[in-house]
């Protein structure tokens, strides 16, 4: 997978790119218009097809590249159906799940309160919190039916709920801060952190903020996903036809069964054998729930969700031409972290058949 952070200075605005290398799929999560030219060289650069656009809210201070996106692209643009944002091709409720990448999934969670349809998205062990949580703060709730209550009550009881690793990725930041954690946020935050509901809304009431620059542009704007008022009719169109399935959907198993045909297989009595001979690296592409109920000695854990971002701090991974042997439960996700270590430039990499309940039905 990719995941990448992206910045606009101009706005301190972060949008988020999520992606796939061997389905191509991508996602991205509040695009400014600023930026289009960069996002699409961006995804042509790796080949990647933008299948959806995302927004955690209707915003004030940025223009969307939302409908843009979806005029050059052709991708989906979702907001709130609580917004009134109209022309976007999916009104997103309270846990709406998009399906990219043969089987990854991003949540949408209402999170109301910095506006009425403000919303968060969970994938994997990050959520995307717009700016109804932010590193050491939260967005204003001043207009466009913001309601300090129920922001307090979006924050404490939805997404002070997830685990304490969640990572918090703001669609805002002021002071040069990139990640925080759901821990973090809960217990440091000045505006929250041993507050109560009524002394968090009383802050809230209370900071006097200055109009935002951009807000009698932006809202109209966004509520047409960023196009001109003279495009709407065009923007309906647009909809429909973004909305008729073109491709069928492929399966997890249609990318296993393509990815085989990519690398070398190799049952549990060679795998075996190689690990005799020795001058071979083994990595458990499971979860690490699966690696701690039983695992292959020596065996490195990094799950195939995460394996682009942490194999190049694996030091027993640094010569690419060393032989590596992957394993998963049974074969599948194996198969697809071989291919996808053969695109990073690993050119000796072997997949276990049968994955560990071949092996330990071996033992």
């Amino acid at each position: 997978m990719i995941f990448k952070q992206l910045f606009d200075p101009e706005t301190w605005t972060y949008t988020y790119l999520i992606a796939d290398l061997v389905t191509k799929d991508a996602v991205l999560i509040d695009p400014v218009n600023t930026h289009i030219d960069n996002y699409i060289a961006m995804l042509e650069e790796q080949g990647l097809n933008l299948k959806y656009t995302l927004e955690t809210h209707v915003h004030a201070d940025h223009i969307t590249a939302s409908g843009r996106l979806r005029q050059r692209l052709g991708s989906q643009t979702g907001v709130s159906e609580l917004c009134g944002a109209e022309t976007a091709d999916i009104q997103i409720q309270d846990g709406d799940i998009f399906e990219f990448a043969g089987g990854e999934q991003i949540k949408a969670i209402a999170t109301p309160g910095h506006t009425r349809g403000s919303l968060s998205f969970l994938w994997r062990d990050r959520v995307f919190t717009g700016d109804c949580l932010l590193i050491g703060g939260c967005g204003r709730n001043d207009f466009q039916g913001g309601d300090a209550g129920a922001q307090y009550d979006s924050i404490t009881q939805g997404l002070f709920t997830l685990p304490d690793d969640t990572l918090v990725y703001p669609g805002h930041d002021y002071q040069q801060h990139w990640v925080s954690t759901i821990k973090q946020e809960r217990t440091t935050n000045p505006r929250l952190a041993g507050k109560s509901r009524e002394q968090f809304i009383d802050i809230m009431k209370n900071l006097n903020l200055p109009k935002p620059r951009l807000i009698d542009e932006a809202v109209p704007a966004n509520r047409r996903c960023g196009l001109e008022e003279d495009e709407r009719q065009d923007t309906v169109a647009s909809r429909e036809a973004a909305a008729r399935p073109v491709h069928h959907e492929i399966s997890p198993q249609d990318m296993v069964n393509e990815a085989k045909q990519h690398i070398t297989e190799v049952n549990v009595s060679t795998a075996k054998q190689l690990l005799t001979e020795g001058n071979i690296t083994v990595v458990d592409v499971r979860e690490e729930s699966e690696y701690a109920n039983g695992h292959i000695d020596n065996a490195l854990p990094i799950p195939r969700g995460v394996l682009e971002f942490k194999i190049g701090n694996q030091p027993e991974l640094a010569d690419k031409s060393k032989g590596v042997l992957v394993y998963c439960r049974t074969g599948g996700r194996s198969a697809l972290a071989a291919q996808t270590m053969q695109q990073l430039g690993y050119n000796n990499v072997l997949s276990m058949a049968g994955g560990f309940e071949a092996w330990q039905k071996s033992i």
